[in-house]
């Protein structure tokens, strides 16, 4: 299958990603950050103003049954592309975490931790009517419950790690994770809606990898899962349905390793 774009070990494929997912090889770890369903005609605020969560075809979903036969499938292929010993990282508000757990014990994966990412700089809520969301759940699973796994955990302890006040160097790493959002530096190259920001993805891939290894994102998105991959010297593969996101995700790779055409 030819690649959207490839450099080294860093490959891009446009398309589906339950399509894709079976031609692509085997991963050492997945990081699914898929569509949270929120295209539904609200709104929401951003840089002070309310605008409106509709973030295109991509987010729409039929109801609840549809939503959740979706998460099912995709979850099913990336157990099928994860290697002996890999393991899955996946993100999500409510809108749509809690179908994602429930498909994955579906599936015998092992819930290995249930991540608490803090968002200190999340817009207010608008409408006044429940509190504030400021965090995203991020579920770490492995294959089912007698697979080996990578957890460096000497690294989590001692390490520093920008923007987490919560953290402190010497101490056992807890599960909330204090990590403002994606700011204006990592948006230059083009902005996604649900865009990563770069310092989540240097913990969960240091975490749970190590060099050489090959990390999987199956939604790709703006490409923070492969600049980071790069970053910390892993291989990487990226599926994006969206061509105008492949392409933010090249033109970002491009940019960030001075690569030019």
């Amino acid at each position: 299958m030819e690649p959207y774009f490839q450099d080294k070990a860093f490959t891009v494929y446009l398309g589906d990603s339950i399509e894709i997912l079976p031609k692509i090889g085997k991963a050492n770890m997945i990081f699914a950050d898929p569509p949270y369903n929120l295209s539904n005609g609200g709104t929401t605020c951003r840089n002070g103003k309310r605008v409106s969560v509709n973030k295109g075809e991509w987010d729409k979903v039929g109801g609840t049954a549809e939503s959740l036969e979706f998460t099912r499938k995709w979850i099913r292929a990336c157990g099928e592309a994860l290697a002996p010993g890999g393991t899955i990282w996946v993100t999500g508000t409510y809108h749509s975490i809690f179908m994602a757990g429930f498909a994955l014990q579906e599936e015998n994966f092992k819930i290995l931790n249930d991540i608490a990412w803090f968002k200190p700089n999340a817009p207010p809520n608008l409408a006044c009517r429940c509190f504030t969301a400021s965090h995203e759940n991020v579920i770490w699973a492995k294959r089912n419950d007698n697979s080996k796994h990578v957890f460096n955990y000497d690294e989590m302890k001692n390490g520093r790690w920008k923007g987490d006040q919560l953290k402190h160097p010497g101490k056992q790493m807890r599960s909330v994770w204090c990590i403002p959002s994606a700011g204006k530096s990592e948006k230059r190259y083009g902005c996604h809606p649900t865009q990563k920001p770069l310092a989540l993805l240097e913990r969960i891939i240091t975490a749970s990898t190590n060099k050489g290894d090959t990390i999987l994102d199956p939604f790709c998105g703006s490409g923070t899962t492969g600049i980071e991959a790069a970053m910390l010297k892993r291989k990487f593969i990226g599926i994006e349905k969206e061509e105008e996101f492949a392409e933010m995700t090249v033109r970002r790779y491009k940019s960030m390793f001075r690569i030019w055409d």
